[in-house]
């Protein structure tokens, strides 16, 4: 009886650390996104999609509209770009952190139609996507060194251009034939702007715990004489 409990413990202890070790946790992440994604399409796209004035009502849209997909083309490049970026962040080996940083962005992304031009439905995973890319940008660029730090810095440069060029102030949809769907520049700028904040969130509060770890005395063992 006591080897059984001793195999249950040991069991249970590696399922919660499963994700300690870095990159599983936002590989994990990344494939959540693209699977509910492609669950999502045998639900009515208005029972799940963004609409500004059900957000407090129906308060599952903050999550549920990234999963929303117009087309099958649209759903296509928006799952293999999340299957890239976290193919990417496993590759550079991201910790916990970072997919705890880029899953607080997913609902601040929709936050964004709130505060910008008024759009009454909106769906799609690319602004969470760009959350996820400056989110690892961010990691690779305050905790990475040599080469990483560099791509780090590239990718950032790359996120502004590729923001910048979208013109997100402008016309709030742009046609894409396509994909059959009509893109919407402001959900990657706030995106961007949510990963951004998340991330540096979860850095400066892992520097303040480190600063209070370094500064609290070790406690001392009395010798016996």
């Amino acid at each position: 009886m006591g080897d059984r409990a001793g195999i249950i413990d040991a069991m249970s202890d590696a399922s919660l650390h499963v994700f300690d070790r870095p990159g599983r946790a936002w590989l994990a992440f990344a494939g959540l996104l693209a699977l509910a994604s492609v669950l999502a399409r045998a639900w009515p796209a208005a029972a799940l999609d963004w609409q500004p004035a059900l957000a407090l009502a129906e308060p599952w849209r903050w999550w549920t509209a990234a999963w929303v997909h117009g087309s099958r083309a649209h759903l296509m490049l928006n799952v293999g770009g999340a299957v890239l970026v976290g193919a990417v962040g496993w590759a550079a080996q991201l910790p916990s952190s970072a997919a705890l940083a880029w899953a607080l962005a997913w609902p601040l992304t929709q936050l964004g139609w709130l505060l910008g031009p008024p759009l009454a439905h909106f769906f799609g995973l690319s602004g969470v996507l760009h959350a996820g890319i400056a989110v690892l940008a961010v990691h690779l660029v305050f905790d990475a060194k040599g080469l990483q730090r560099w791509i780090g810095c590239g990718l950032l440069l790359g996120l502004a251009l590729k923001l910048a060029l979208e013109h997100p102030f402008g016309p709030v949809l742009r046609p894409s034939p396509a994909l059959g769907v009509a893109v919407a520049p402001w959900s990657h700028f706030c995106g961007a702007v949510a990963g951004l904040a998340a991330a540096t969130l979860i850095h400066v509060r892992a520097g303040w715990r480190q600063c209070r770890a370094d500064a609290t005395p070790t406690p001392t063992r009395a010798r016996r004489s």
